[in-house]
């Protein structure tokens, strides 16, 4: 028989119970915030946390070559597709943004809350170089209301990763 959740952990959203327990099966103590004001855009998220837009973790969900892969980006910089089709192996390759629906089947979270981690299956992940620069980062907990933080060694350890330059320009 399962044990009863914690009490913290009983009022959180159920997608946020879902990151939190991915987190402690991979060796991460962290804990998750709730901003009933949102944290769906980077800027959102940013200001309600009181840190830096740099150190927001977007998760973008992209198709190359018909897989589905996770672009962790650095919140003010915009994704460089040629750059993710070079680090997926193929410079060719044609990048498409996932809609809500793929979002959702590939990850189990809808877009503006899909965490680095959590997802039913391993997808492919590439994390923006410039996550590096900080010390802590902040990322998406499964809503658009929920974020927690990590430190870029532990986002990288967690995802399995490729760190690769993504930002266009």
């Amino acid at each position: 028989m399962d044990s009863p959740p914690a009490p913290e952990q009983r009022s959180l959203h159920r997608n946020a119970v879902a990151v939190a327990d991915a987190a402690a099966a991979l060796g991460l103590d962290i804990e998750i915030r709730e901003f009933p004001g949102g944290t769906r855009t980077a800027e959102d998220a940013a200001r309600a946390i009181g840190v830096s837009v740099g150190q927001i973790v977007k998760s973008l969900i992209f198709e190359v070559r018909g897989e589905v892969v996770v672009a962790l980006v650095s919140g003010p910089n915009r994704l460089d597709e040629r750059r993710l089709a070079a680090a997926t192996g193929d410079p060719e390759a044609v990048v498409a943004r996932a809609d809500a629906a793929v979002v959702r089947e590939a990850t189990g979270f809808p877009i503006g809350g899909v965490p680095p981690f959590a997802h039913p299956r391993a997808l492919a992940t590439f994390i923006d170089e410039d996550l590096l620069a900080f010390d802590v980062v902040w990322a998406a907990a499964g809503t658009p209301r929920h974020v927690f933080a990590l430190t870029p060694d532990d986002l990288e350890r967690a995802t399995g990763g490729q760190v690769t330059a993504l930002r266009r320009g």
